[in-house]
């Protein structure tokens, strides 16, 4: 603790990273005025009824990753989603489009000009989606109708998006981290005071069950951030050998390096992916109406099939599990492509030891990754999954066969009654919010401890030591 509070006070000795730590906070407190900030012409009152039966839609995924900003249609409602969006579409076209994948390969010149189509891109798709954000408002009696509130909240909100864009740009080039994810960071964070203040209400009411119910859940989310950083830091290193070849009259290569490859290389994306697609049903559902009084009706009965699928039933995390997994595979297979690795390495003059250069070397490396991205694919749903069984329960009732005998066995023991419904919370992380948080955070260390340690000061374990991020 002495080494850490020491490299803390080093931080602030060294005049260019505190110039950035104190550039980084401020922006970041300029993101969280903006949340105060609400759009105009907007029923705050008719807006929190309509939140009570969206906030399980694929509205609530938005609202996680714009800080509840989406939650009271502030300036930054859309917070960076359109921007990430353009990111992952631009990532994923450079798998077809040729051109844009000789950009990528052109160094600073060609990621400078992707970037700027990724802003061009996210202009495109914010103002596509505040046309609809617009209309949902209307058709729930939160704005006005006309054009005249369509057209307003559509400027505002793009003109939201794109400074929160430039935020997170300025926050990468003359801060500290990666802009885009402390701001998500940021909206997440903010929400822990709520967390911890719902916990010690539960407490101060003098069960004993619940004070018992309140630490094993903290020991558990403390265990499952352990378990995160120790799987977000875990890498397969491969042996590389590059071969000694003559350049002149110099003999170079020769060298022995690894390429470390990550067990969880896809980040938290897959989850978000997987999210997104369960709740676009429901959100889909909002739009189309039925009759109450009428339960025979295919609208009525559809509604009601997607009134039990959410989280905690069983069908339900069977197919998120099962989308993750997809999702996974399907990232690593666009961003990790094993011919090209194994190519650059022949033509670069290096090799894995005992594998021959080529199509062999990209059969290796593919079966290595395969095994990483089943590991990496398993390690993500359960992260997702365990917070949203403590905290919502697991339906054991709609198991076939044997789901009314568990479902008895669960609620006569004392200790285990909280199995089918949950323990009552409605905690603010669930694991995509614990990924995040827990992937920022060992980021932006780790981009600390470096600067310090390049200054010859001490990291935040003390000399010999490395902390390594997610990225590194």
């Amino acid at each position: 603790m002495e080494k850490f509070l020491a490299a803390v006070r080093n931080m602030f000795n060294v005049p260019d990273l505190r110039r950035r730590i104190l550039f980084t906070l401020g922006l970041l407190a300029v993101y969280r005025l903006g949340a105060h900030v609400s759009a105009p012409g907007i029923n705050k009152d008719q807006l929190a009824r309509v939140w009570n039966e969206v906030g399980n839609t694929l509205l609530g995924v938005l609202d996680l990753f714009s800080g509840g900003n989406f939650q009271t249609i502030s300036v930054f409602a859309l917070g960076v989603m359109p921007y990430i969006t353009a990111s992952i579409i631009l990532q994923l076209m450079t798998v077809v489009y040729p051109a844009l994948k000789k950009l990528q390969e052109e160094g600073e010149m060609g990621r400078q000009k992707i970037n700027q189509y990724t802003r061009y891109l996210t202009v495109a798709l914010a103002l596509v989606q505040t046309s609809f954000v617009a209309r949902w408002l209307q058709a729930n009696g939160v704005g006005d109708p006309g054009w005249g509130f369509l057209i307003t909240t559509m400027i505002t909100l793009t003109t939201g998006t794109i400074f929160v864009m430039w935020l997170g740009e300025q926050i990468t080039e003359r801060g500290i981290g990666n802009g885009i994810s402390l701001l998500i960071f940021a909206g997440i964070v903010i929400g822990l005071p709520r967390g911890i203040a719902q916990v010690f209400e539960r407490v101060r009411g003098g069960d004993t069950m619940a004070t018992v119910g309140v630490l094993i859940m903290l020991a558990a989310f403390v265990a499952l951030i352990a378990f995160i950083v120790f799987m977000e830091s875990g890498r397969r290193k491969v042996p590389i050998s590059y071969a000694k070849r003559a350049v002149g009259r110099q003999v170079v290569g020769g060298q022995q390096t690894t390429m470390p490859l990550k067990v969880n290389m896809s980040g938290v994306i897959p989850v978000i992916f997987a999210s997104s697609v369960l709740a676009m049903p429901q959100t889909i559902l909002q739009f189309v109406p039925f009759d109450a009084n009428n339960p025979n009706s295919w609208q009525s009965q559809i509604h009601n099939f997607f009134q039990r699928f959410h989280g905690g039933d069983p069908y339900y995390e069977l197919i998120f599990v099962s989308l993750i997994i997809f999702f996974t595979f399907f990232y690593i297979t666009i961003v990790f492509n094993v011919e090209e690795v194994s190519d650059n390495l022949r033509k670069h003059g290096g090799f894995i030891p005992g594998i021959r250069p080529g199509r062999n070397t990209g059969e290796f490396l593919n079966k290595i990754m395969t095994r990483l991205t089943f590991v990496g694919a398993l390690y993500l749903a359960f992260v997702a999954l365990v917070p949203q069984i403590m905290l919502s329960g697991f339906n054991v009732g709609r198991l076939p066969f044997i789901g009314g005998s568990l479902d008895a066995f669960f609620s006569a023991t004392p200790g285990l009654s909280w199995v089918p419904t949950g323990m009552g919370y409605h905690f603010y992380f669930g694991g995509t919010s614990l990924l995040i948080l827990v992937g920022v955070a060992m980021d932006t260390v780790a981009q600390v401890e470096a600067q310090l340690v390049m200054r010859n000061y001490e990291g935040f374990f003390g000399p010999g030591s490395r902390l390594r991020g997610r990225r590194g």
